[in-house]
């Protein structure tokens, strides 16, 4: 290529640089371990390969299952209430959130924890009668003593 006079263009173009290699595996996307183009050196995915991001589960979903699960064994049922609150909280964030997922484990969470907040307050309930129970049947025994022979004997 020569030089032009002053104010020309050259005669000659550059070549255009070539077409970046194609891959068997679609554009954007090369087998593992090796760059998908000469662009991304890493193999980074392309924002525009087409692929869609996989639904999330949803935290809230699996921390109501966890403490539901939890409140039995540590707290006697009573921290169930807390799981089946979040449980239901993870329900409407996952009806109203297309890309999350973890209905069942949310459902599961408020089953269990209403369940063991239930038999928490039977056991409290019980002990109470029981307590109610002692207490009275302790005011029948204010008639007793200990006779000559060494018995104890309740006059009523």
């Amino acid at each position: 290529m020569t030089m032009p006079p002053w104010g020309e263009e050259p005669q000659e173009q550059a070549p255009p640089p070539p077409p970046p290699p194609s891959s068997p595996y679609g554009q954007g996307s090369a087998p593992y371990g090796q760059p998908a183009s000469p662009y991304q050196p890493y193999g980074a995915p392309s924002p525009y390969s087409g692929y869609p991001t996989p639904p999330q589960t949803n935290g809230l979903a699996i921390a109501s299952l966890i403490v539901s699960i939890a409140s039995i064994p540590v707290c006697c049922g009573l921290a169930g209430i807390v799981g089946a609150i979040l449980g239901h909280v993870a329900r409407k964030q996952i009806r109203t959130q297309p890309n999350q997922t973890g209905e069942g484990m949310a459902l599961g969470g408020i089953i269990v924890g209403w369940i063991a907040f239930g038999l928490s307050l039977v056991g409290i309930a019980f002990y109470v009668v029981a307590i109610i129970i002692g207490i009275s049947a302790s005011d029948d025994a204010d008639n007793c003593h200990t006779d000559s022979d060494g018995y104890y004997v309740c006059i009523n």
